[in-house]
C-alpha cells in the first residue's frame, strides 16, 4: 500500500518510519511511504508557501500555488486524498478498516490556520480528524493515520488474531492484561486467569470489555447495546 504525504517538515517523518512495526513494514515493502515537500514546489525564493488570509484574522494560511502542484506533480489519479482538519470527519475504527481497503492514501497536513479552500474542493476527499483537541502540526495526525490504517494491512501484524482482540472492535475497548509474577506487592493476577478454563477465561475478558467500556466510554457501550439488540 502506498502512502502519501504532503508536508512542510519532511524531517518529522524520518524516525517513525524507521521504528517498530512501521519501521519493518517498510523495509519489507507491505507499504510505501512517499514524503513530499510541500517547499520544492514554491516558486518563491525563499520557498515560502503560506501568507495572510483575506478578511483579516490572526495566523497564516497555506497557499493553494505550491500545493496544487505539489499534488499535480505526484497524483495520477485512484488514490483517496485526505486532509488533516480538527474540523474533519472523525477517525473511527470503521473508518480505518475502510482506508486500508484502498491501493493509495495521499495524506495533506494542515498548519498554521490551514490550508486554502480551493484546495479542498478540488482535491481533498475527506477532512479527518484525530480527536477533539488541536495539534501544531497536522503531520502528528498523519502519522497517526498511516499507522492506524497500516496495522489493519495482511503482514502488517505478525499476529493477525491480535487484531480481533483490540479496543473498538465489536464497538468495545479492550480487556485488562497481566503478566508475570502471578503475585506483585501483594496485588495477585485475577485466578481465572491461571485456571487454564479458556471459555471461562473468553467470558471472563468479554465481561472486563463490557464493564470498561459502559465506565469509560458510554458512547460506545451505547451502540454496542444497539447492535446487540438488533443482532447485528
Amino acid at each position: 500500500m502506498i502512502f502519501k504525504i504532503y508536508t512542510l517538515f519532511p524531517d518529522f517523518f524520518e524516525s517513525p518510519f524507521k521504528s517498530g512495526l512501521l519501521g519493518k513494514a517498510v523495509e519489507s515493502g507491505i507499504i510505501d511511504i512517499r514524503i513530499i515537500d510541500i517547499r520544492d514546489y514554491s516558486e518563491d525564493r525563499f520557498r515560502r508557501c503560506d501568507d495572510y488570509p483575506y478578511g483579516g484574522g490572526s495566523g497564516m494560511v497555506i497557499m493553494p500555488e505550491p500545493l496544487f502542484r505539489a499534488i499535480e506533480s505526484n497524483e495520477a489519479g485512484g488514490s483517496k486524498m485526505l486532509y488533516t482538519s480538527p474540523s474533519g470527519r472523525p477517525l473511527t475504527q470503521e473508518f480505518v478498516k475502510e482506508l486500508s481497503r484502498v491501493e493509495s492514501v495521499s495524506v495533506i497536513c494542515g498548519h498554521y490556520e490551514g490550508i486554502d479552500q480551493r484546495v479542498i474542493d478540488t482535491f481533498v476527499e475527506h477532512e479527518v480528524s484525530t480527536g477533539d483537541y488541536v495539534l501544531s502540526g497536522g503531520e502528528f495526525a498523519a502519522l497517526i493515520i498511516v499507522d492506524a490504517v497500516a496495522r489493519n494491512i495482511p503482514g502488517f501484524m505478525s499476529n493477525s488474531e491480535s487484531l480481533v482482540e483490540e479496543s473498538f472492535e465489536s464497538d468495545l475497548l479492550e480487556y485488562p492484561q497481566y503478566t508475570r509474577p502471578a503475585e506483585f506487592r501483594g496485588m495477585n493476577v485475577p485466578d481465572i486467569l491461571i485456571s487454564g478454563d479458556h471459555s471461562k477465561i473468553a467470558a471472563w475478558r468479554h465481561e472486563k470489555r463490557i464493564e470498561k467500556t459502559r465506565s469509560v466510554r458510554p458512547d460506545l457501550y451505547k451502540k454496542y447495546l444497539k447492535r446487540i439488540i438488533l443482532g447485528e
